[in-house]
């Protein structure tokens, strides 16, 4: 892929070289708003690419815009492999893969910055490609950017060479080399004035230079998440492990970008309290990036595992106070662990359903066979598919064939967990001794809001960020269920005691302010 950035007319132009082994003369590419200026072939002979011809291509009609259009380009025939050299541009305003930002809208305020997001099916807006996760490529990549610029992308780098365009304007042109087969989801590209700061000798904190050393600061476990996961899995594949984080206009809290996990500013919360985020991304490593689901159907072989290899209580506690929320507002076909696509926009099905029952149903089949016995079957799950695609059955096959003859699989209801809506058929069980004094708390102050005498006499300054959170969320769920709020006079006593109005966590502010605006305390937007 060569690809250069124009960022006053907010496009990219870009040749893609693509090596097609076929064993029919017809090549179909999803493309969308992608302006086509020419497609060739060339036969390959002893692996050496022979002279382009130009090639017949046509575009379907566009019947439904998350979709964009099918491509179809007629191979040469009398072989089985072969170059096709497409050359195109992007749309300034319909590249929905792309994000362009202003000046005004990073943190130096003095470049432009430019960013994409692939997942779900927004990879066709930025190159011709088969957009599904069941396709998976290696690629390598150079992209020339402005002299000031640095570009990443999901990749490794080969190096980067600096010249002067056709008008004598300094330009850089960067290489990159991605030799594990990734879906085209996973094709990321960041361009911006960046700077680095070395944790290991694998992992990298990107950021611009006005963030880069509080993002240092806060991700400095990367390394030491990544040896944990390895422990628990299969060895790193990747060959590094970056980190960069991007400006605030970044609409995701993570993104398992190969080689280069994107997050957001919002996690700089100077405490690590937030770092379980990069916990997260570094299990998508294998499950999801190294293991892939086939279809978007199957999307919570990706996200279940990932939960299930972060491992923290509260996690799973609040995930499932997360699951029921999601169960009541999505439609039933969409709080299925397999619900049925067609071809809907994936991102219209999202929900916590595949992160949250998806483990559930991993932390089922665990407690039927025990935590060391199920930790060997990850394992050996996740060396069976690496570098492929998984569906629900192919798993579920997997599983059934590893634990042969054990009562409790061969019982074990899977087409109800898989393909019924709703909550789980089981009660995943979770330990919640860990949560007794977060809830104990919670009700206190529900109690002392009704009578206002005894004010909750407890210290929080020492609790884990999951043990503040489930004692919001509970406060939080309480006065729901009671259609009711806190009175200002509590708020101002919790506020008093918490100060949470100054924290820097994001996620416990999030719920303070909730509180605060439920209670129509007017002091928090002071």
């Amino acid at each position: 892929w060569d690809a250069t950035l124009n960022f006053d007319a907010q496009t990219i132009a870009a040749t893609a070289k693509l090596t097609v082994h076929y064993t029919t003369p017809k090549l179909r590419l999803d493309v969308k708003h992608l302006a086509v200026r020419s497609v060739h072939c060339s036969l390959m002979d002893d692996s050496k690419e022979e002279a382009e011809a130009e090639a017949v291509y046509k575009f379907e009609p566009l019947t439904k815009e998350h979709l964009g259009q099918c491509m179809e380009i007629t191979l040469p025939t009398g072989s089985e492999e072969c170059v096709v050299t497409i050359v195109y541009e992007t749309s300034k305003d319909l590249c929905s893969a792309a994000q362009w930002l202003p000046p005004e809208q990073t943190a130096g305020r003095v470049y432009p910055y430019f960013f994409t997001q692939c997942q779900a099916i927004h990879a066709r807006s930025l190159v011709p490609c088969q957009d599904c996760p069941g396709v998976k490529i290696t690629y390598t990549a150079s992209v020339t950017v402005p002299s000031w610029a640095t570009c990443l992308m999901s990749a490794l780098s080969t190096g980067s060479e600096s010249s002067l365009d056709e008008r004598g304007v300094g330009r850089t042109i960067f290489r990159f080399e991605q030799t594990v087969p990734v879906p085209a989801y996973l094709i990321a590209v960041v361009v911006g004035d960046l700077e680095s700061r070395r944790i290991s000798s694998r992992c990298c904190i990107w950021s611009e230079p006005s963030v880069v050393e509080a993002a240092a600061f806060e991700f400095s476990q990367t390394e030491e998440f990544l040896q944990i996961a390895e422990s628990l899995t299969l060895p790193y594949k990747w060959g590094r492990y970056d980190v960069l984080c991007l400006p605030s206009s970044f609409p995701y809290g993570g993104m398992e970008n190969p080689c280069l996990t994107f997050v957001t500013p919002t996690l700089l919360a100077g405490d690590k309290s937030l770092a379980s985020v990069i916990a997260h991304e570094i299990a998508h490593s294998w499950t999801g990036n190294l293991v892939t689901n086939k279809t978007w159907e199957h999307f919570w072989l990706n996200e279940g595992w990932t939960v299930w290899l972060e491992l923290f209580d509260f996690r799973a506690i609040g995930g499932w106070e997360s699951l029921k929320e999601s169960v009541a507002q999505v439609p039933e076909n969409y709080s299925r662990l397999v619900p049925t696509l067609g071809d809907d926009d994936p991102d219209e099905a999202y929900s916590s359903v595949p992160y949250e029952k998806g483990f559930c149903l991993l932390h089922c089949l665990e407690k039927r066979v025990g935590k060391e016995r199920f930790g060997h079957f990850a394992k050996a799950y996740l060396d069976r598919f690496k570098f492929v695609t998984c569906t629900s059955e192919e798993f579920r096959a997997f599983v059934n064939e590893y634990f042969k003859g054990e009562p409790l699989i061969e019982s074990f209801d899977w087409d109800t967990w898989l393909y019924k809506g709703g909550m789980p058929i089981e009660d995943p069980g979770f330990d919640r001794s860990l949560t007794n004094s977060a809830e104990d708390l919670a009700n206190a102050w529900m109690t002392y809001d009704a009578n206002e005498i005894d004010v909750p006499d407890v210290s929080i300054s020492t609790w884990s960020t999951g043990l503040v959170l489930c004692f919001l969320d509970t406060l939080l769920s309480n006065l729901d269920a009671k259609e009711k709020s806190l009175s200002v006079s509590t708020i101002a006593e919790m506020e008093g005691m918490y100060r949470m109005s100054s924290s820097g966590n994001s996620e416990i502010l999030l719920r303070w302010c909730k509180l605060c605006i439920k209670s129509e305390y007017k002091q928090i937007f002071l």
